[in-house]
């Protein structure tokens, strides 16, 4: 389903859905108020949503539209605006798996339709998955290792994550107080206000990182847009860095050089949690993570929007635990406080 005020808009949706022959638009609406009264009268699996529309926009229609498309996934379709990040990323935080900049007249190509479309394909696997549920095959778990106390956390995430990682943070104790590395796949001009939602969340401060800044205890470290977030020594502290060079997952940023510079910053004391995302973004670093003697957690295919980077981690028999977020979170502070093990 197509839901956008703008004929542009709905047009160039339209016609990149309808050009492949396994995608199917079965609805179009123009306000929040029409996209509920259709999905009550026919299944979908993906809604592609515009967030701004008269009437009742897509915020406000998105907790129903949720309930009524039970495992089907929604794609928000958002401007390039600090409005238009606010809006995307609280709907993101509420249960939209992912997002697309919306299409303007004359400015997408090959790569836009690409993108939409393999976006739109991976989510939809993963409702009609959820439609007709299987037994999960049993998962290798490794033990999570390491005596002395960690010294951080790292979490990455793709499609699907921003919810994730809110349950996550929300769930973790006031005690809790591992400075937070986060890096999530998004545009760059997204990540301020992923910090500010961030924030807001846990609790705790969250600022986009920059190079040299001291990681200090109780604050997260958002990645920006145009880098990979990195850890480095600063004499025995650890300070963050920024770092451009290409990785095999091709996203920027990348969780692989946040694990893989954290191994070799902190070694064994570092945890490292992969939530839902597309692609294999994160299995290289949790690799790494894991022979320094560091643990790493992945979120659970019950509850991934899509289990493709925790399900690599866990296939490998990488991860301590395959969990949903909030239990991996009584896990992280079980880990990083003797304490929280007694509780958890």
């Amino acid at each position: 389903m197509i839901v956008d005020d703008s004929l542009v808009a709905r047009t160039v949706l339209s016609r990149i859905v309808e050009a492949e022959a396994d995608l199917e638009i079965v609805a179009k609406a123009t306000t929040g108020e029409m996209a509920i009264a259709r999905l009550s009268e026919a299944p979908v699996d993906v809604v592609l949503l515009d967030l701004e529309m008269p009437g009742m926009g897509g915020i406000g229609a998105l907790p129903r539209i949720l309930e009524l498309i039970g495992g089907g996934q929604v794609l928000v379709v958002s401007s390039l605006t600090e409005e238009g990040a606010e809006h995307t990323l609280r709907a993101l935080s509420m249960g939209a798996a992912d997002t697309m900049l919306k299409p303007r007249a004359g400015e997408f190509d090959e790569g836009y339709a690409r993108l939409l479309v393999g976006k739109i394909r991976a989510l939809a696997a993963r409702a009609g998955a959820t439609a007709s549920p299987v037994a999960a095959p049993p998962v290798p778990v490794q033990r999570a290792r390491g005596t002395d106390r960690p010294r951080a956390l790292a979490i990455g995430a793709s499609t699907g994550g921003i919810h994730a990682m809110c349950l996550m943070l929300r769930a973790l104790p006031r005690s809790f107080r591992l400075p937070i590395l986060v890096a999530q796949h998004l545009p760059e001009s997204f990540m301020a206000t992923l910090a500010r939602q961030l924030a807001n969340a846990s609790g705790r401060p969250a600022l986009v990182a920059s190079a040299g800044m001291p990681i200090a205890p109780g604050h997260i470290y958002v990645a920006p847009g145009d880098g990979h977030l990195v850890v480095r020594r600063g004499g025995a502290d650890l300070v963050t860095g920024i770092a451009h060079h290409a990785v095999p997952s091709g996203c920027t940023p990348s969780v692989d050089p946040l694990l893989e510079s954290l191994a070799d910053a902190a070694g064994g004391r570092a945890i490292g949690v992969i939530l839902s995302g597309m692609g294999r973004d994160g299995f290289i670093g949790a690799e790494q993570l894991v022979q320094a003697g560091g643990s790493v957690f992945a979120q659970d295919a019950a509850t991934a929007a899509v289990w493709g980077m925790p399900r690599a981690v866990a296939d490998a028999g990488l991860a301590a635990a395959v969990l949903p977020p909030d239990q991996i979170a009584l896990r992280v502070a079980a880990l990083a406080s003797p304490m929280e093990a007694q509780r958890a």
